[in-house]
C-alpha cells in the first residue's frame, strides 16, 4: 500500500470541487472517439487516464507516492497517497462525487481553479471513460480516517458508496478489468507504462512512482530529485558531453516555466517540450521561447568575447548540434492547437520562456567561460559545416530531376498520382531485378540499393550527402531534406523497405529508419514508411504450395500437412518476380508494417543507442532484448 502523505491539508477539495459538464452514454458506443482506437494503444491509454489524475494530486503538491501494479488476473490498480477523490454528496448530481467523477464524462475538480491550479489530464477524457471501457472497475477512497469503496460494471454503480473500513491517510486506489468487449487486447505492456511513468517522474520532481508487473515480478521505481536535469543526464547518458547541465526555473503568476539543456559531441539536436507533462511534440510558443533566446543570448555573448571568425554569422540552426534539452511548462489554461494537442498556442509563454532562458544563460556564460567558449567553437563548426551543406543541397537541387530524368537504377511506376504509387527500396540488384520483373508498374517503383548507406547518427549533413546511394533516394523520393523538407512534393505515399530477414539485411533497415527519421521524419509522423514482410518459408506438398511467415506458422501448416519440402529463403534473390508478387508485393495479400513514432524520447534514445559510437550501451540492448528477437536468420 502507498503511504500516508503529509504535505497538505484536503479541507479545499470537496464535492463543490466536481463540476459536470456532459453524461457518459457515448463512450461504450464510440470508444474511438475518447481514447483513439481500440487496439493496444487505446488499452494503455485508459490507463494514462488513471495514472494521470494521480499525477494532478502530485502536481497540486497534496501526493508525492504513486504505485501502478499489473496484475495476474487481467486488472491494473493506480494507487495514490493524494487527497482521495470527494465522496460527500455532490450539491448539483445528488449522489456521491467520487460516483459523479466516475460516471459523468468531464467531471473532475481540474475544471475548477480552486481544486487543481495545474492539470495534465486536461488533455485527455478523464477516469470515467476508463470506467465504461472497463468490464469491472473498483474505486477505493482514504479519507477522514475510513475506507471508502464503490464497485462499476462497464461504468455502472453496483451500489453506493460505502465504508468498508478504517484507513490510514488519505489516497485513491482505482483498480480496473479493461472490457473484453471493447478491445482487442487486454495485455498491458510493461515497458510501454514504463516510458510512459518514467517520464512523468522526470518532469514531476520529487514523485515516486513505483511500477509493479505481478506476472513476472519486474519492478522499477522512477525517483528523480533532479527532475528534468535528471531527464536530460538520462538522453546523454551514452554521450560524450562538451557543458554540464544548464538548468533555470521561474514561476510568474500562476505559471512555472523549466528549462534544462546540455551539449554533446553529436550533430544531432534533442529537444524536447513539455505542457502540463503533456509531451507536445509539434512544439508551440514555450520552444520559440527558449530558441529566440538561446539564438540571442549565445550570439550576443560570442560576440562581445571576440569568438567568432571572421564573417561568419551564427544563426538558429548553427547551436541545435549536440543540444539536449527539456522544456517544461506548467500553466493553469493551456491552449493546444488542433485536435491531438500536440502544439502549445499560449502567447505568453514565449516571453516568459524567453526571459528565463535569456538571464539564466547570460548568468552562466559569464559565470562558466571554458564551457561557454566550448559551446561557442561547436557552434562555429556547424555554421562551416551548414555553409558546406547547403551547397550540397543546392547540387542535389540542380541535379538529374532538374534535367528532368530521375536516378538510372529507378524503376519508375507510369502513374502520376503520388497517393496512389509507392516505392520499394530494394536491398541488392538481384532483389530488385526480381522485384522490377514482378511489380504491378501502373503503381510501384523500385529502387535497388547496392550497399549499406552511410549511418546518418554518427555523421554531419555534409558527409551524408556525400553518399551516392542516400542522393539516390533523396532524389527518388523527390520532397528533400532536413529543414527544406517538403511533404507536398512527396513522389510516393508508401515508401516501402524490403530487405533479407538476416543480420545484413536487419542492418541495412536500421540505417535507413536512422536515416528517414533523423532528416525526413515528418515520412514517419504521417505513415508513408513500411516494413515489408517477405516470407521465410516455402512450405510444398504435391501441387499444393504454402508461404510462411515465422516458425510457428511453419509448425502448424507442417502439423497439418504431414510430410512435406521446406525451402528456407535466406535472401529475397531466392525467390523468383512471380513469387516475390505473390507473398511480398501484391496489395491484396502482402503484410506491411508500417513504421510509427510512439514515444519520440524513447524513440530518439534507441536510435542513438543503436546507432551512436558507444559500443557497452549498444551491447547490453543487445543483451536485455535479444531473447525477442524473432525470424532472424544468423
Amino acid at each position: 500500500m502507498v503511504e500516508e502523505n503529509k504535505q497538505k491539508p484536503v479541507e479545499e477539495y470537496k464535492a463543490e470541487s466536481i463540476q459536470v459538464l456532459s453524461g457518459l452514454e457515448p463512450v461504450r458506443k464510440r470508444p474511438g472517439m475518447f481514447i483513439g482506437s481500440t487496439d493496444v494503444h487505446g488499452l494503455h491509454h485508459i490507463a494514462y487516464e488513471v495514472i494521470d489524475n494521480s499525477i494532478d494530486e502530485a502536481m497540486g503538491g497534496y501526493c508525492n507516492k504513486i504505485k501502478v501494479t499489473i496484475k495476474k488476473d487481467g486488472y491494473v490498480s493506480v494507487e495514490d497517497n493524494g487527497r482521495g477523490i470527494p465522496v460527500d454528496i455532490h450539491p448539483e448530481s445528488k449522489v456521491s462525487a467520487l460516483q459523479v467523477v466516475m460516471t459523468v464524462l468531464h467531471a473532475g475538480g481540474k475544471f475548477s481553479q480552486s481544486a487543481y491550479k495545474v492539470s495534465g489530464g486536461l488533455h485527455g477524457v478523464g477516469v470515467s471513460v476508463t470506467n465504461a471501457l472497463s468490464e469491472h472497475l473498483i474505486a477505493q477512497v482514504k479519507r477522514n480516517g475510513k475506507l471508502y469503496m464503490q464497485e462499476y460494471k462497464r461504468g455502472a454503480p453496483q451500489y453506493e458508496v460505502k465504508i468498508v473500513g478504517e484507513s490510514q491517510g488519505t489516497g485513491t486506489i482505482i483498480t480496473f478489468k479493461p472490457d473484453s468487449q471493447i478491445f482487442e487486447t487486454l495485455e498491458f505492456d510493461y515497458e510501454v507504462l514504463a516510458k510512459r511513468v518514467r517520464d512523468l517522474a522526470f518532469l514531476n520532481k520529487g514523485i515516486e512512482i513505483t511500477l509493479l508487473d505481478e506476472k513476472t515480478e519486474k519492478q522499477d521505481v522512477f525517483f528523480y530529485e533532479g527532475g528534468i536535469k535528471s531527464f536530460v543526464e538520462h538522453l546523454n547518458k551514452n554521450k560524450q558531453t562538451v557543458s554540464p547541465v544548464i538548468y533555470f526555473t521561474k514561476k510568474k503568476e500562476n505559471t512555472t516555466a523549466e528549462i534544462a539543456l546540455q551539449y554533446n559531441d553529436t550533430y544531432e539536436e534533442k529537444v524536447f517540450t513539455f505542457a502540463n507533462n503533456i509531451n507536445t511534440i509539434n512544439g508551440g510558443t514555450h520552444l520559440t521561447g527558449f530558441k529566440t533566446a538561446l539564438t540571442r543570448t549565445l550570439n550576443n555573448y560570442a560576440e562581445k568575447k571576440g569568438l567568432l571568425e571572421k564573417n561568419v554569422k551564427l544563426v538558429s540552426d548553427d547551436f541545435k548540434e549536440g543540444l539536449t534539452a527539456i522544456i517544461s511548462v506548467k500553466i493553469p489554461n493551456p491552449q493546444f492547437e488542433g485536435q491531438t494537442k500536440t502544439k502549445l498556442g499560449n502567447s505568453e509563454v514565449k516571453g516568459i520562456v524567453e526571459a528565463i532562458v535569456g538571464e539564466g544563460l547570460f548568468n552562466f556564460l559569464e559565470e562558466n567561460p571554458l564551457a561557454a567558449k566550448t559551446m561557442i567553437a561547436k557552434a562555429v563548426n556547424a555554421a562551416v559545416a551548414r555553409e558546406a551543406a547547403r551547397k550540397a543541397k543546392e547540387l542535389i537541387r540542380k541535379g538529374p530531376l532538374d534535367y528532368g530524368s530521375l536516378p538510372g537504377k529507378l524503376a519508375d511506376c507510369s502513374t502520376k498520382d503520388a497517393t496512389k504509387s509507392e516505392i520499394y527500396l530494394v536491398e541488392g540488384d538481384s532483389a530488385g531485378g526480381s522485384a522490377k520483373q514482378g511489380r504491378d508498374r501502373l503503381f510501384q517503383a523500385i529502387l535497388p540499393l547496392r550497399g549499406k548507406i552511410i549511418n546518418v547518427e554518427k555523421a554531419r549533413l555534409v558527409k551524408v550527402l556525400k553518399n551516392e546511394e542516400i542522393i539516390t533516394i533523396i532524389t527518388a523520393i523527390g520532397a528533400g531534406i532536413g529543414e527544406d523538407f517538403d511533404i507536398t512534393k512527396l513522389r510516393y505515399n508508401k515508401i516501402i523497405i524490403m530487405t533479407d530477414a538476416d543480420v545484413d539485411g536487419n542492418h541495412i533497415a536500421c540505417l535507413l529508419l536512422t536515416f528517414f527519421y533523423r532528416q525526413m521524419q515528418q515520412l514517419i509522423t504521417a505513415g508513408h514508411i513500411y516494413l515489408a514482410q517477405p516470407p521465410l518459408y516455402k512450405i510444398s506438398k504435391g501441387k499444393k504450395t504454402v508461404y510462411v511467415y515465422n516458425d510457428a506458422e511453419k509448425e502448424k501448416i507442417v502439423n497439418e500437412l504431414g510430410d512435406v519440402e521446406i525451402q528456407r529463403y535466406k535472401g529475397l534473390g531466392e525467390m523468383n518476380p512471380t513469387q516475390l508478387w505473390e507473398t511480398t508485393m501484391d496489395p491484396e495479400v502482402r503484410t506491411l508494417k508500417q513504421v510509427t513514432i510512439e514515444d519520440a524520447v524513447a524513440s530518439d534514445e534507441i536510435f542513438s543507442v543503436l546507432m551512436g559510437d558507444e559500443v557497452e550501451p549498444r551491447r547490453e540492448f543487445i543483451m536485455a532484448h535479444a531473447k525477442q528477437v524473432k525470424e532472424l536468420d544468423v
